[in-house]
């Protein structure tokens, strides 16, 4: 039987893809060189003189990271032809608007904890480097289970379809952190400080070893991590089959995250329809997996083709991104919500619907 590595470079036969991009060591070598670059980079900058990130810092470095996925992307169209090129623009889309959605979430976590400003840049850029381990894991474990059995689409594509409609049941709310179970057991097994401690995770106090609040909203945001990282890899199998594609997709939308963050904290309030929009992708991806597995089984049944996806996922985006400001321009106490795909949830904060 093949390797989980072979597998993750290349689909095998019986999942009925067809011929797939062949990807050489090397160029994953260096793909994988640059983004841990990038993430030391951004680990280095974040963990000396810890501050306050302001717009124009935060703005400069969205643009740099939005810059160096679209000149990838150019550059990676332009050498492996169509329509690997549109499936990488599309899977980025797709995972950046994930990302939004988990920065929401991060923010929800900051705001219960309290983690004071200065230490969020941090706990941020951990969260996000954890995010990406999840990922490059799950996407191996996604490659080899399409590989040897066809009717994982299936799967993948009912999960998405049953995520989708959860989120859109819970659009309006927020999940509940605090309740969070990874949370509760790390607070009965470890004793906590009341204070944050110059932004350390632990420390020894009367021979006693403890965890600091920081600690544990790391161990909130590793939680909602997993979580994010369960739906984002069928989600983007949906829209690209080839490993190559999914993980630079995730990568390249995670690098950003950081910036992000401090960049439109103060706007995701307004975003009122995102989690609406983003349960409308995620059913329409479900679909399109389900027929891609049924195309192989009765090849009558026609396929969404990736241009198409493509389109769709642009025009929700777009049409969800100019409602929410139309929407909270015409009544300003409208708050927007992560939504939630579980009954665990916090009371609302104001309706999100215009």
């Amino acid at each position: 039987m093949p390797s989980l590595a072979h597998a993750a470079v290349r689909l095998a036969e019986p999942s009925g893809s067809g011929p797939t991009l062949g990807i050489p060591w090397e160029v994953w070598a260096i793909t994988l060189g640059v983004i841990v670059g990038l993430f030391v980079l951004d680990l280095v900058v974040s963990s000396r003189n810890p501050h306050v990130i302001h717009f124009k810092e935060a703005a400069a470095w969205s643009v740099f990271y939005i810059a160096v996925a679209i000149v990838f992307g150019i550059v990676f169209g332009a050498w492996a032809g169509n329509p690997y090129g549109a499936e990488y623009f599309a899977g980025y889309i797709v995972e950046k608007t994930l990302s939004i959605d988990n920065l929401f979430v991060f923010v929800i976590i900051m705001s219960a904890f309290a983690v004071p400003e200065e230490h969020r840049r941090t706990l941020l850029t951990l969260g996000i480097a954890l995010a990406l381990v999840l990922r490059a894991i799950f996407i191996a474990i996604g490659a080899t289970l399409l590989a040897y059995f066809a009717f994982m689409f299936l799967i993948f594509g009912l999960i998405l379809i049953v995520t989708g409609i959860k989120l859109y049941q819970h659009r309006d709310q927020d999940p509940d952190v605090q309740d969070n179970a990874l949370v509760r057991l790390t607070k009965r097994r470890i004793p906590v400080t009341e204070d944050y401690r110059d932004g350390h995770f632990f420390v020894r106090e009367n021979g006693v070893r403890m965890a600091t609040p920081l600690f544990i909203a790391f161990v909130a945001i590793a939680s909602t991590d997993i979580l994010f990282a369960l739906d984002s890899i069928p989600a983007v199998y949906g829209v690209t089959d080839e490993p190559y594609i999914v993980f630079v997709a995730n990568a390249f939308a995670l690098l950003g995250l950081r910036a992000l963050f401090f960049l439109v904290d103060g706007l995701l309030d307004r975003l009122v329809y995102l989690s609406t929009g983003l349960a409308f992708i995620l059913v329409f991806i479900g679909f399109k997996l389900v027929l891609h597995w049924a195309h192989g089984i009765w090849p009558a049944v026609p396929e969404i083709t990736i241009w198409l996806s493509l389109g769709v996922i642009a025009v929700v985006l777009t049409v969800t991104t100019v409602a929410s400001l139309v929407a909270v321009r015409r009544n300003p106490g409208l708050r927007a919500h992560a939504g939630s795909i579980t009954d665990n949830v916090v009371e609302h904060r104001g309706s999100s619907e215009g």
